[in-house]
């Protein structure tokens, strides 16, 4: 039987308010339709740099859910992958 100390289960709690707080900063920086270019994505199967691509949406990891031009749907991880915004 696993257990877990009150400590672990409220170092756990934070780490997650910190993951949740980032995603909704994420969220107020990158909106649902927001336009985007690709400047580094670490994934063999990444769009080129330079593709852009609408923000469909954050989810609670922060990770950016994208519809890229050229028809891929590869998301965007915060920390490896790197957009900036564009005018549409």
């Amino acid at each position: 039987m696993l257990r877990s100390t009150s400590s672990e289960n409220c170092k756990y709690l934070n780490t997650f308010a910190e993951i949740r707080m980032k995603a909704e900063k994420i969220r107020t920086l990158f909106p649902v339709g927001t336009r985007v270019e690709l400047v580094h994505m670490d994934d063999p199967n990444a769009p080129s740099v330079g593709t852009r691509g609408t923000v469909m949406g954050v989810d609670d990891l922060g990770s950016i859910l994208m519809s890229w031009d050229d028809g891929s749907r590869l998301n965007v991880i915060q920390g490896k992958d790197e957009v900036k915004r564009v005018d549409s």
